[in-house]
């Protein structure tokens, strides 16, 4: 009897020990999948603060310069849904490691042009196309790949919580470390990125264990049905989910370019300080983002509830910026707008993922991640022309936008009341 008891006890400490052992895998596969949002964001945004640089040096135009930030995000747009298409017939870690490659040529090409090259430019734009198709295949099937791997929708939208965390984080990172690389050579960065690529495709190889693909692959034409048919049944929602999604990133990197603007222009706010000062709000983002993947778990409606807030004070500080413009009190109610989308952004990753079947995941989701793009390339440049008329009109139109949000929230979102 006391052996039976024995060998019962040394079978659930094997047990329990396994158990561990595979929420430490899980942990180190998140954080490692976590590497491939951050190092995509930092690949563009590092380059913003070197922009003044790039024109000297090269001898180019503003509108030019413009372009090297541009031709990344539009190339990104145009192939990320190509690529959640693939993803969901080969695999996520066949299309996420050779887009690590290639995005990392492409910063190889740009660096070697920038200092070696008499007339660049052009050579540096193909360098930064190539980034752009790399960051296409990359970053928007790390959502995807999250589902896949958890069955669990509170491990689903806490690991969702991180990866947005590490997204945000890169843009805090990427005016400060840009600004800093360059005060070497203003090249330099174009380099870092490839490093980066390298040291994320290893964590990719090492530490991810993707979950068995089935045996056969859908035939596309019953695969293009079942994605007809997920629009016909969600329509609604999914709908919802990219309007806010655009807005959200429209609006963030609007202010950030406005701020970025004031910051130089009017207080004279220059290099690392400056990169410094816009880390503030993109800070509060990014605790934001991480505290709510933890919160939501399962929780449908909460996450609607929680875009509905999120939505509604970025509108309100906004709103708020008519009345003054402030170094610090610009500063505050950007970081106030900053928890607000920070809040909104987990969840809208959560209820896309979790809602979406897996043989269409990835293409969904990739629709959603093309979308927050085009509010990332677009948002700078609407702006710039805004602040041409006057402040308020900008101020206005981003608070009018982000009420559309509030609404789609209310009227499209509409989860199972058993769902909280």
């Amino acid at each position: 009897m006391e052996h039976v008891e024995k060998i019962k006890l040394e079978s659930q400490k094997s047990e329990k020990k396994k158990s561990g052992d595979k929420v430490n895998n899980q942990k180190w596969a998140v954080l490692s999948l976590a590497s491939i949002p951050l190092v995509m964001t930092l690949g563009n945004s590092m380059l913003i603060p070197v922009l003044p640089s790039m024109e000297k040096n090269l001898n180019i135009s503003s509108f030019q310069t413009s372009m090297i930030l541009t031709v990344y995000s539009v190339v990104a747009i145009l192939l990320i849904p190509i690529a959640g298409c693939l993803s969901d017939h080969i695999g996520r870690k066949k299309v996420i490691i050779p887009s690590l490659i290639i995005a990392g040529i492409g910063g190889l090409i740009s660096g070697w042009a920038a200092w070696k090259v008499a007339d660049a430019y052009w050579i540096i734009l193909c360098g930064r196309a190539l980034q752009g198709v790399g960051a296409a295949g990359a970053a928007p099937i790390v959502m995807p790949l999250i589902g896949d791997m958890f069955k669990s929708d509170d491990e689903v939208s806490s690991s969702l919580g991180m990866i947005e965390t590490s997204n945000t984080f890169g843009k805090v990172l990427s005016p400060i470390l840009g600004a800093f690389l360059a005060s070497f050579f203003w090249f330099l960065p174009f380099f870092a990125f490839p490093v980066f690529c390298t040291l994320s495709i290893l964590l990719v190889m090492l530490l991810i264990k993707t979950p068995k693909e089935r045996e056969e692959p859908i035939p596309f034409k019953q695969f293009l049905q079942n994605i007809k048919n997920t629009f016909k049944h969600n329509g609604k929602w999914l709908y919802a989910i990219f309007i806010i999604g655009v807005i959200m990133m429209f609006v963030l990197f609007g202010v950030l370019f406005y701020l970025s603007d004031v910051l130089e222009n009017t207080y004279k706010v220059k290099d690392v300080k400056k990169g410094f000062l816009l880390a503030i709000p993109l800070g509060a983002l990014c605790i934001a983002s991480f505290i709510t993947g933890k919160v939501i778990k399962e929780n449908k409606v909460l996450m609607k509830w929680i875009i509905f807030g999120g939505s509604a004070l970025t509108a309100i500080s906004v709103a708020i910026l008519n009345f003054s413009d402030g170094l610090w009190f610009m500063l505050i109610l950007f970081t106030f707008g900053g928890i607000g989308i920070g809040v909104a952004l987990p969840c809208l990753d959560a209820l896309i993922t979790c809602g979406i079947e897996k043989e269409e995941r990835g293409t969904i989701t990739s629709i959603y991640s093309a979308m927050r793009f085009i509010g990332v390339a677009a948002g700078p440049p609407v702006i710039a022309l805004l602040m041409e008329s006057t402040n308020n009109i900008m101020f206005y139109f981003l608070s009018g936008l982000t009420v559309i949000a509030i609404i789609a929230t209310f009227m499209a979102i509409k989860p199972d009341p058993e769902e909280a």
